[in-house]
């Protein structure tokens, strides 16, 4: 199985295949990709995607948000999340999340990270399916774990 991820504005070419590892090309030079090695979220730069206004999951995405945005050092929105993956196996971004995406978005990204050594899971923590549109990558367990306390749904009271 593998994995291409082109960023056309800037040239770079992101791949990876299960068991090689990720790397990146541009120009005449390739190298391999690493996850950052970031634990605490106030040195955390987050990538993510925003549902649509009045979209299905904007209200509990804007309430995840609100959560995260406070305690990271930046939010940064692409708008393709295959790119915003491709920069977390890169170490340029700490992780993303993003729900409502489709297989597509998040099959090259995702092994790009693993390979890079990261970890894909849900937002919630559970394990990622690519056709159930929820995703959260990151390159430490313990972001990980700071993120999904910040983005599960709180209960009601």
């Amino acid at each position: 199985m593998g994995g291409v991820v082109l960023n056309a504005a800037s040239g770079e070419l992101f791949y990876a295949e299960r068991g090689s590892g990720a790397w990146v090309r541009a120009a005449a030079t390739t190298r391999r990709l690493r996850v950052s090695d970031v634990r605490e979220l106030g040195n955390a730069v987050i990538g993510t995607g925003i549902p649509n206004r009045g979209g299905k999951g904007h209200a509990s995405y804007l309430t995840g948000l609100g959560n995260i945005m406070t305690d990271v050092a930046g939010i940064r929105r692409f708008g393709s999340a295959a790119l915003d993956l491709a920069y977390v196996a890169a170490g340029r971004f700490e992780a993303f999340y993003e729900r409502g995406l489709a297989p597509w978005d998040v099959a090259a990204g995702s092994l790009l990270v693993t390979e890079a050594g990261g970890a894909v899971s849900r937002s919630d923590g559970a394990d990622s399916r690519l056709d159930d549109g929820d995703i959260l990558a990151t390159g430490t367990v313990e972001l990980r774990r700071h993120l999904i306390e910040r983005l599960a749904p709180k209960p009601v009271s």
